[in-house]
């Protein structure tokens, strides 16, 4: 796992690099994840790698790859003036090479399952860093990515030896407001994750969340220990006391463990206590039979896109309101790897229960297509918008029963989305056509078809033509066509 590798670094776009972390930083190439680690804390990155724990969550893939640079690979990096103002300037740190997950995504683009995955993630990884007198030193979600539906810990910096006889877990507070405090308002008050986290970089305090409850609800057991009681303590906790910020060592070590042992036992179980329920909404029975959509219509449109999947073998897939997956199943099926985004938590929370149930290659995450996640952080840098991770990414892009949501709901003029549609994919694009005709277009439209009197399969045809040529089209029935587009001026 830490063996040392020898590869050139070949730049051709900015190079993205984290700052706040005081051990290292992280350079993100297009294809590439290097690690400078200053001298200070390079020795105890190295002793980590070498642990039992590092190497058993490694190799069962929850933990991330990392392999030391070998000192050609470090002199062909260093010698490249674009990374000059990246570098730490110190001539003993080590780099280190992460594996580089493609399409990154963040914790306000999850649904509540995949938080709470990424939570028992943490503590499965501080249990067992534990035994070997370790302890994660923070516990964010941002120390998570997903490959796939799998969560995987990406932080390696994140781990430092312990004291033997400091029973303190400093990072409890940061695992209560990142992790259970989102998943605990967004059970009980149905508060989506992108509305907590996006504003909330830091999570939820306790003082915040106590506002929500009424009396009962406070004295339940849930908020009582997450919430109430963390709030009353800290209202009456005086800004300047300093005695909570010293160490509180034990003369005997094995007690000091057997403390941390039990508190991660009690996160361990009020993680249990707010475990998403299974959601529903008005789209979750979206592929029955229905009267929008016939048996006939839906078998006709299946047989279309694998058709192409097993043409085209496309290994890269992107689709674009995927409800209930099942379309991202069937390009699984045909060897592909998707990315399935929807603006519904409760489809994608099940879709991704149903990828981490039968191991689909899927990584379902809550984002309107239509309003886009856009950049956050710093200078907006470091947690780049959606669509900046997404472009160029996919070799094909499905867009089944979508246009005219966009069109009619979003009032996104039809060109607009079929240019970006040609931003996301490389190679081609399966979109459906649905006439103002059809019975779901007019429950969209109420009263505003004359807005869409002119669109029809050539009027959308020619607005494709910039972007797209036509490569196969079927009609599905009487008000539904679907098409096969290549992207123009492919080399």
């Amino acid at each position: 796992m830490a063996s040392s590798k020898s590869v050139p670094v070949a730049i051709h776009e900015p190079v993205r690099a984290s700052f706040r972390d005081p051990a290292g930083r992280l350079l993100l190439f297009p294809d590439r994840a290097i690690r400078l680690v200053n001298s200070r804390h390079a020795p105890e990155l190295k002793k980590f790698l070498a642990t039992r724990v590092a190497k058993d969550f490694t190799e069962s893939g929850r933990l991330v790859p990392t392999q030391l640079l070998d000192p050609a690979a470090r002199s062909t990096l260093l010698g490249q003036s674009e990374l000059k103002d990246l570098l730490i300037t110190d001539e003993h740190h080590l780099l280190v090479e992460h594996e580089r997950v493609a399409v990154p995504s963040f914790p306000y683009e999850w649904p509540p399952e995949m938080l709470h995955a990424a939570a028992a993630l943490t503590l499965d990884l501080a249990e067992a860093a534990l035994a070997e007198n370790y302890l994660i030193k923070d516990a964010t979600p941002y120390n998570v990515l997903f490959l796939d539906w799998r969560p995987i810990f990406v932080d390696v910096l994140s781990f430092e030896q312990r004291d033997p006889h400091d029973p303190t877990w400093l990072a409890f507070n940061q695992f209560a407001q990142t992790f259970l405090l989102p998943l605990l308002v967004n059970k009980h008050y149905g508060l989506r994750l992108d509305q907590l986290l996006s504003v909330n970089r830091d999570g939820l305090e306790p003082s915040e969340v106590a506002r929500l409850p009424g009396l009962i609800r406070k004295l339940s057991p849930a908020f009582l220990s997450l919430v109430s009681v963390p709030h009353w303590l800290n209202k009456k906790q005086p800004l300047d006391n300093e005695s909570i910020y010293r160490p509180k060592k034990m003369s005997n070590p094995d007690r000091a463990q057997f403390v941390l042992q039990q508190q991660f036992k009690r996160l361990r179980h009020q993680l249990r206590k707010v475990t998403p329920r299974n959601g529903t909404s008005q789209w979750s029975n979206y592929m029955s039979p229905n009267k929008f959509f016939s048996a006939e219509y839906l078998t006709a449109k299946e047989t279309f896109v694998a058709r192409v999947l097993q043409k085209q073998r496309a290994t890269r897939v992107l689709d674009v309101g995927c409800n209930t997956g099942y379309f991202s199943a069937l390009a699984v099926r045909h060897g592909a790897n998707v990315i399935a985004i929807d603006k519904d938590p409760a489809v994608v929370g099940n879709l991704w229960r149903r990828a981490s149930t039968d191991h689909l290659k899927i990584l379902p995450l809550v984002v309107n297509l239509a309003r886009p996640t856009p950049a956050f952080g710093w200078r907006n840098e470091e947690c780049p918008s959606f669509l900046d991770r997404a472009r160029g990414k996919f070799d094909l892009v499905l867009m089944l029963a979508i246009l005219h949501h966009l069109m009619v709901k979003e009032q996104i003029p039809l060109p607009a989305v079929l240019e970006l549609a040609a931003e996301l994919t490389s190679q081609s694009l399966i979109i459906e056509f649905v006439a103002p005709e059809d019975p779901m277009f007019r429950h969209l439209v109420r009263g505003r078809a004359e807005l869409y009197s002119g669109l029809n399969k050539e009027a959308f045809e020619l607005a494709a033509a910039p972007w797209f040529e036509i490569q196969q089209s079927e009609v599905l029935n009487l008000t539904r066509s679907i098409y096969l587009l290549r992207k123009r001026n492919l080399h």
